[in-house]
């Protein structure tokens, strides 16, 4: 296996030390963008990189060039990819393919349950007000976006911290904050060192909906306080479900708290420094791929190659040719 493959594979390594010192340096819409699509491009590139190797130990079997019309030989000179580990990436590939789907189904039925349970007290967008004490609060996608709240949240807070908690979960829906949360879950099932990623961003998220929030009622200390008093009262939200109560809720109140950062240079050599690796895994994954194209490619030319050093056979004899030349 060529050394450039291994960056695909090695790079999710980085999202530990980009989540605990890169992630808290960022603005918090910044930080959205930039770990939510790190963690895609990174997944997709360690993903693919997976895929190619395991394609070019599949490409080594005789009934796979006999399939392709290509020689083996050929194509193990071109490209030899060590079997066991190819047999190792297709094993990997499938366990990905079953926790994706796992996942998939997962939240396709918890979606469907919360929207069945709201639409027992409004099927309309918008605010659903739930009857029960439990102090709850959360904005789910779907049906033109959803904040349930219920009279147990109300009264827990003041009229004041009430538009405050709601302007949170309005933040969510207007910003399409799901999608970056959906994208996030995707990514770290796909490859699990993506995990201190993913939950950076979603903190991410949490604090763009606050400061969203904060610029909106226009009091910090307001939002801080509904934030904390919402978290105190309520159980854990739905798992699934962006809230106001979500995320590491003391960071979130000390940010509050305090005066946007400004912007340093370290911030800006520290996204480069991201980007610079989500381009590099991209590139490496892009490049073996076109590698692999090119190796078969070849190896078909030398099939044909092959072929037509013969005479032209029957057509039982250019079957058998043709068995010949997959093998060869």
């Amino acid at each position: 296996m060529r050394p450039d493959l291994l960056a695909p594979l090695l790079l999710p390594l980085a999202s530990w030390p980009v989540a605990r010192w890169v992630a808290p340096r960022l603005s918090p819409r910044l930080g959205s963008w930039l770990l939510t699509g790190s963690a895609l491009v990174l997944a997709v590139g360690s993903t693919a990189t997976l895929a190619v190797l395991a394609a070019a130990g599949l490409a080594q079997l005789p009934v796979v060039g006999d399939l392709g019309d290509f020689s083996v030989a050929a194509f193990r000179g071109a490209d030899a990819v060590n079997l066991p580990l190819a047999i190792g990436c297709g094993v990997a590939l499938l366990i990905i393919a079953i926790a994706l789907a796992r996942a998939t189904i997962q939240y396709v039925r918890w979606h469907r349950k919360v929207h069945a349970e709201l639409n027992v007290f409004a099927r309309d967008p918008g605010i659903v007000l739930l009857p029960g004490e439990e102090p709850v609060a959360f904005a789910v996608a779907g049906n033109g976006g959803r904040i349930a709240v219920s009279r147990g949240m109300l009264a827990a807070l003041e009229p004041a911290e009430r538009r405050a908690l709601l302007a949170h979960e309005k933040a969510h829906l207007l910003l399409r904050h799901h999608f970056f949360a959906a994208i996030a879950t995707v990514a770290t099932t796909v490859n699990p060192l993506l995990r201190p990623l993913g939950s950076a961003a979603r903190f991410a998220l949490e604090r763009w909906a606050d400061e969203v929030a904060a610029n909106q009622v226009g009091d910090r200390k307001l939002v801080a306080t509904a934030v904390a008093k919402a978290a105190l009262a309520s159980s854990s939200p739905p798992s699934l479900a962006l809230a106001a109560t979500g995320g590491p809720v003391p960071r979130r109140v000390r940010a509050l708290l305090s005066a946007p950062s400004p912007r340093r240079p370290l911030a800006a050599i520290a996204v480069a420094a991201v980007l610079g690796a989500c381009g590099w895994s991209a590139a490496c994954a892009l490049d073996a791929a076109t590698d692999l194209h090119t190796g078969i490619e070849t190896a078909q030319a030398a099939c044909v190659l092959a072929q037509g050093s013969h005479s032209e056979p029957a057509p039982s004899a250019f079957r058998h040719e043709h068995r010949k030349c997959a093998e060869s």
